[in-house]
C-alpha cells in the first residue's frame, strides 16, 4: 500500500476511516440544508442570523473544552465517541422533524445548534485523541491527513447533494437522511476489535484540568501554533457563512450554485489532506507558508468579478486551508505526552472551533454592514498579518537568519542560530 494510505492498512483505522466517509457526507448535507433554512426559509437572506447559529454551534467548543479535555483524557475515548454521536444523531432528527412537521422556528434551530455543539465539544478531543489508540506513532501523522480526507471526500459529496436534494424534497427531508448517516460511524466504533486498541494512560489525580493548561504554558511551540490556528479560525474559516452570502447576495444564485461551491472547495481540501498524509514529519515552515498562501487565495476570492472565478479560486483555497490544519494538528498531536493529548486537543479544539462563535457574529456584521466581499477579505488581512508576526517572533527567538550566498550564484540560505529545548513535559 502507497505511503499516502499506509494508515489503511490496520484493521480498525478503515472500519473508523469507511464510517466516518458516510457520516461526514450526511453531516455537510445538514450542515448545508441548516444554513440554507436558516437563510432562505426561516428568515429573508440574514447574514447576522446565520452568523448566531453558526456561533451557537460552536460556542461549546469554547465553553466545555477543559471540561471535555479532562473526559477525553479520563474515560474510554471509543465509549465516549459513541454517546456523543447518538446525540448528534437525535438532534438532527429533531430538527428534521421539526422541519418536515413545518413547526421549525428560528429559536428552535438556535437550542438545537447550542444541544448538537455540546455534543461535538466532547466528541471533537476524544476523536481526535483516538487517532492514536488505532495506529503506531510512526503513522498519526499520515492517519491525521486521511482523517481530514475523509472529513472533505464528504464536504466534496455532501453540498452538492444537499442542494439537489434541497431542490427536489425540501430542508426536512435532508436533515433526516443526515440523521441516519450517523448509523455509520457508530456502527465502526461498535465493530472494532477492542483488544488490538492501544489506550493512553489514564489521568489521575488533582488538577487535571489544570494540569493540561500547565502544560500547553509552559510550550511556547505549542502556544505559537495554537495563535495561528486561532486566527486562522476565527477569521478564515467561515466559508459555511461567507459561501452562503457570497453565492445570494454578491452572485444572486441559487440552492444549486451553492451546493457546488461547497464540493469544489472540497477538491482542493481534500487534495491538501492527501498531500499532508505523505508528509511523515509536519513542519513550522510548511505551516506559515500554507497560511501565507491562503492569505492570498482569500484575496483572489474576496475580489473575484464573476460565478466562476469564484468557484474555481476555491480549490487552491481549500489546499491551503487544510494544509494549515492538518499540519497544526500533526504537530501537537506529536509533540505532547500520551497522558495529556486529550487535554492538550481539547485546548487546541477550543482555540481553532471556539474562535468561530467570535468570528461568525462579526463576519455576519461585517456582511451587513460592508458587503458579502468582506467576510472573505477580513481573512486576508488578519491571516495575513498573522504570518508576519509569527514569522519575524520565530526569526528572533530562533536566531535565524537569510544570507546571501554569493559565491553559490546570489543563493538564499537559512542559518539557525542555538536554540534552548523545548521541555517535552510538565510535572
Amino acid at each position: 500500500m502507497s505511503a499516502m494510505f499506509s494508515s489503511l492498512s490496520i484493521k480498525n483505522y478503515r472500519i473508523y476511516a469507511t464510517g466516518g466517509i458516510v457520516s461526514n457526507t450526511g453531516t455537510w448535507m445538514g450542515r448545508v440544508a441548516q444554513d440554507w433554512l436558516v437563510l432562505t426559509e426561516l428568515t429573508n437572506n440574514s447574514a447576522e442570523a446565520l452568523g448566531i447559529v453558526t456561533g451557537l454551534q460552536f460556542l461549546p467548543m469554547l465553553l466545555l473544552a477543559p471540561i471535555a479535555g479532562a473526559v477525553s483524557d479520563r474515560f474510554p475515548k471509543r465509549k465516549t465517541m459513541i454517546i456523543t454521536q447518538s446525540l448528534m444523531a437525535l438532534t438532527a432528527v429533531a430538527m428534521g422533524l421539526l422541519v418536515v412537521t413545518g413547526v421549525a422556528t428560528l429559536w428552535h434551530i438556535y437550542l438545537l445548534a447550542f444541544i448538537q455543539g455540546c455534543a461535538a465539544a466532547v466528541d471533537g478531543p476524544a476523536r481526535q485523541a483516538f487517532v492514536s489508540e488505532m495506529v503506531p506513532p510512526t503513522q498519526i501523522s499520515n492517519a491525521v491527513g486521511l482523517n481530514s480526507a475523509s472529513f472533505h471526500s464528504g464536504r466534496l459529496m455532501g453540498p452538492a447533494l444537499a442542494g439537489l436534494l434541497i431542490a427536489w424534497f425540501g430542508t426536512g427531508p435532508t436533515l433526516l437522511i443526515n440523521a441516519a448517516s450517523f448509523v455509520a460511524v457508530i456502527g465502526a466504533l461498535l465493530l472494532m476489535d477492542v483488544d488490538t486498541l492501544t489506550p493512553a494512560p489514564v489521568a489521575r489525580g488533582k488538577g487535571r484540568i489544570r494540569e493540561g493548561i500547565a502544560y500547553v504554558r509552559h510550550r511556547p511551540d505549542i502556544i505559537l501554533i495554537m495563535a495561528l490556528v486561532f486566527v486562522h479560525g476565527t477569521f478564515g474559516m467561515n466559508f459555511q457563512l461567507t459561501n452562503a452570502l457570497m453565492s445570494t447576495e454578491a452572485f444572486g444564485k441559487g440552492v444549486e450554485e451553492y451546493g457546488i461551491v461547497g464540493s469544489v472547495m472540497a477538491i482542493g481540501s481534500l487534495g491538501g489532506a492527501l498531500l499532508a498524509a505523505r508528509r511523515e514529519k509536519p513542519r513550522l515552515r510548511y505551516l506559515l507558508i500554507a497560511m501565507g498562501l491562503f492569505a492570498l487565495c482569500t484575496l483572489f476570492v474576496g475580489l473575484a468579478p464573476n460565478f466562476l472565478f469564484y468557484t474555481l479560486m476555491l480549490i487552491p483555497t481549500g489546499l491551503a486551508a487544510l494544509t494549515v490544519m492538518v499540519t497544526a494538528n500533526s504537530m501537537i498531536q506529536l509533540s505532547v505526552a500520551p497522558e495529556v493529548r486529550g487535554r492538550v486537543m481539547a485546548l487546541y479544539m477550543a482555540v481553532f472551533m471556539g474562535g468561530t462563535p467570535v468570528g461568525s457574529p462579526v463576519i455576519g456584521w461585517i456582511g451587513e454592514t460592508f458587503g458579502p466581499r468582506w467576510t472573505v477579505l477580513i481573512a486576508t488581512v488578519t491571516c495575513g498579518l498573522a504570518v508576519i508576526v509569527a514569522t519575524t517572533y520565530v526569526m528572533r527567538t530562533k536566531d535565524i537568519r537569510v544570507r546571501l550566498q554569493r559565491e553559490r550564484g546570489n543563493w538564499l540560505s537559512v542559518e539557525y542560530g542555538p536554540t534552548e529545548p523545548v521541555p517535552e513535559r510538565v510535572s
